[in-house]
Parts: C-alpha cells; sequence; structure tokens
C-alpha cells in the first residue's frame, strides 16, 4: 500500500511538473505574439505610394539622408541606421483590428495613414472612428475593419534599414514617424 501511494505521489508530482511547463510555454508564447504583434508583417515593401500621398515640404530628415530608429515595431529595428527614401505630409494613425484571416486581434498597429483607408474623406479621423483598412503591410490587414486608436498629422517616412539582429536588409519600410527617428551620428 505504502509503494502504491509513493509511486501516485511520484507520477503526480511528474504530471504537475509536466503541466506547469505547458502553461508556462503557452503564456510565454502568447506574450511573444503581443509583443511582436508585426510577426507576419511584410518588412520590405515595393515603394508604391498609397494614391493622393503627399511629399513632405520640409521633412526633416530629407530623402536620401541618414537617421537613426528609436522605436522596436519589429524585431531589429531599434537602434538601425535608416536610409530615408521618401518624407511625406499625412495623418498617422495607430489601429486595432481583427485580420480577415482569422488570426489574433491586432491592438495598437503602427503605422497605417490617412490614405490607405478606404473612403476616408478628407478630413482626420478620431480615436474611436470606425474605418476599413486598405492596404497590405500585414497578412490579413487588407479590409479589415479596425477603430482607430490615435491620429496625428505629421510627416511619414520611408525607410531602407539593415536590422540590428542581423536579419536581411528591409527596403521601402512604410512607416516610421518622425519621432521615431533621431540623427545619425
Amino acid at each position: 500500500m505504502k509503494l502504491n501511494r509513493r509511486i501516485g505521489m511520484v507520477l503526480l508530482t511528474i504530471t504537475s511538473a509536466f503541466l506547469l511547463t505547458a502553461c508556462a510555454g503557452e503564456e510565454e508564447n502568447s506574450s511573444n505574439e503581443d509583443h511582436n504583434s508585426h510577426a507576419n508583417m511584410e518588412h520590405s515593401g515595393t515603394g508604391k505610394l498609397p494614391e493622393g500621398l503627399k511629399e513632405a515640404a520640409d521633412p526633416t530628415y530629407e530623402v536620401g539622408s541618414q537617421a537613426i530608429i528609436k522605436d522596436d515595431h519589429m524585431p531589429g529595428m531599434d537602434g538601425a541606421e535608416a536610409t530615408i527614401v521618401g518624407a511625406y505630409d499625412t495623418v498617422v494613425y495607430s489601429l486595432s483590428y481583427d485580420p480577415t484571416n482569422g488570426g489574433a486581434r491586432v491592438e495598437q498597429h503602427k503605422w497605417v495613414i490617412h490614405e490607405e483607408l478606404l473612403d476616408a474623406g478628407a478630413e482626420p479621423l478620431q480615436p474611436g472612428d470606425e474605418t476599413t483598412i486598405n492596404t497590405d503591410h500585414m497578412e490579413g490587414m487588407q479590409g479589415a475593419k479596425a477603430v482607430i486608436d490615435s491620429a496625428k498629422e505629421m510627416t511619414v517616412y520611408m525607410v531602407d534599414f539593415t536590422p540590428t539582429d542581423g536579419s536581411e536588409k528591409v527596403t521601402n519600410h512604410q512607416w516610421v514617424t518622425e519621432d521615431e527617428l533621431a540623427p545619425a551620428k
């Protein structure tokens, strides 16, 4: 009887350890997915611009100049040296949406510009407004219904950069805001 109890306790301990390990792994994967909500982002782009987008009249960072990215929309971005490919004056939005491919909800995606929203009209949208996304920065983004989290009128940049994590060079990345850049040294 004592042997059966000991075996039972050992099995219970082992089973508990496996369950705790599995739960911890799921939680870690879930938080990584939240932090890296741009995992399915198309890092490089074609350079094609949305219709109606206007070049910035007096950008802080001129086309062809260098700047340091100081945000981490995706791994390897923070601290990377960027070459400015384009500078545009527009309204930039962070927004939340449910992907059209059934993926997990994306919260506060940075950035979609006014010209990438379907039938957005001439006036900037406001936080809480609903809209339809008309771009495909990420899988499941095109045609998704979204809610505006923030809206700012500013200069946005299309950039080329080599990620600091050693991954492949990114070209025509859309978008980095002016406050996410610092002068190159």
